[in-house]
């Protein structure tokens, strides 16, 4: 077996899924993992039977303390009332409205852009993606302690990741360096949250908001609404996942563009045509299908959500191997997007592989940066629609390139992130 995990989990389950096959199985401590590496097999967990598998042990340890029961977490009963309440807020009419709030926030930060001076893209798009959840969900602008934000929500992952990767269970009591630093950072972003879902209690007004909508929905069965818990761990929830996931995928994308100078001009001749220099909008993106493709292939590469993990409540058969109650499957998304089966010459950036029929080109479940089935992400219509608009309004006015030399590598910390800043220098384009 690879000797790279817990140290390197990305070329850990690559090698495994190489080595392997479709299916393999080790152990992490007492725990029977067995790592799913083809769409069929994740197709059979996923859509087939997944009233048989609830979220893993591992993710609710490593979630918990931030999430709650959220979304992310929860199960049964408990989740689909939530799914239920939360879903009318990512609804298409509802997604169009933010359209404005995502072109608005993208060129605030552009006109912070110097010309020709560097820039830590990674930062710079999660402190945008960071505004723009802030003002869809509760409808105010970011805190002025926004790097303070960003910090905490980065201790707060680091926590969650050693908690996924560790053999050993640390409690949260014990007071060691990074269960201090959880602590103090989920203070800080409860503070944040209830002072925001506070101020909109009290006002009493409806912007039409993501907490709009929360605190509107009500279970047509039951006539039940969220308690004010399940509100505070949706929100947390969403805060979380709703901007660290597209900052990263666009992270991904600037950086795979600054590399393939080909396509990234392309893309500017897409954007010109159909812009001409003015800012996109929603009626836009029909007319912007290689801005599209060159997000889509990079969440090939890049996913942010790396894997997906269930447990099995009772033995169950996958690709016709028993899989005991209380093991673990892991379905690696990372390897399977990489697996030349799928996709030709995979290491291959490639926006064309995602050019029209794509979807019946590509195997059924093949491609899944957004999970799939009744627990696919609830927010891939938000974040495909915030991406596209973002570099949409960024790319046509500015070439970002990586300063030479900088070497940027993955690490998987919970998301799919670089391991240190993504240094570019952003240069002004001349429109004709």
């Amino acid at each position: 077996m690879p000797k790279r995990f817990p140290f390197d989990p990305l070329a850990f389950g690559l090698e495994i899924a190489r080595q392997f096959g479709d299916i393999a199985h080790y152990k992490l401590g007492p725990l029977h993992v067995y790592q799913l590496n083809h769409p069929e097999l994740l197709r059979q967990i996923l859509v087939e039977q997944p009233e048989k598998f609830h979220k893993a042990r591992l993710i609710k340890r490593a979630f918990g303390p931030f999430a709650g029961e959220g979304l992310v977490t929860s199960d049964g009963a408990l989740w689909k009332q939530q799914r239920k309440l939360i879903q009318p807020a990512f609804h298409h009419h509802q997604l169009l409205a933010y359209a404005d709030v995502m072109v608005a926030h993208a060129a605030g930060m552009m006109n912070s852009f110097v010309d020709g001076e560097i820039r830590d893209i990674a930062a710079e798009m999660t402190k945008l993606t960071l505004g723009i959840v802030v003002k869809s969900l509760f409808g105010a602008d970011l805190p002025r302690e926004a790097s303070e934000v960003t910090q905490s929500m980065l201790a707060i992952l680091d926590a969650a990741n050693q908690r996924l990767s560790s053999v050993l269970r640390i409690p949260s009591w014990i007071p060691t360096r990074r269960n201090l630093r959880e602590r103090r950072a989920l203070a800080e972003l409860d503070a944040m949250l209830q002072k925001l879902i506070r101020a909109r209690r009290a006002s009493g007004k409806s912007p039409g908001d993501l907490l709009s909508v929360l605190l509107a929905a009500v279970d047509e069965g039951s006539g039940a609404r969220m308690s004010d818990q399940q509100l505070r761990d949706e929100m947390m929830t969403l805060f979380l996942a709703g901007h660290e996931t597209t900052a990263i995928a666009l992270t991904w994308t600037f950086y795979l563009l600054s590399r393939h100078p080909d396509v990234q001009a392309k893309l500017f001749d897409e954007l010109h045509r159909a812009l001409a220099g003015r800012v996109p909008s929603v009626s836009d993106l029909p007319n912007l299908p290689y801005t599209e493709m060159v997000i889509r292939e990079a969440l090939r590469l890049y996913p942010p959500a790396p894997g997906l993990a269930r447990e099995p409540i009772e033995d169950v058969t996958i690709g016709g191997y028993r899989v005991p109650k209380g093991s673990l499957l892991s379905a690696n998304t990372y390897a399977i997007h990489r697996d030349g089966r799928f996709f030709p010459d995979p290491e291959r950036y490639d926006p064309d592989r995602f050019a029209a029929g794509w979807e019946e080109r590509i195997p059924r479940y093949a491609y899944l940066p957004f999970g799939a089935g009744p627990r696919a992400c609830i927010g891939s219509g938000f974040a495909m629609m915030e991406a596209r608009l973002i570099l949409a309004t960024v790319a046509q006015s500015y070439k970002l390139s990586l300063v030479p030399g900088e070497t940027v590598k993955p690490i998987q910390l919970v998301t799919l992130r670089p391991s240190g800043p993504v240094r570019m220098r952003v240069e002004r384009r001349v429109l004709n």
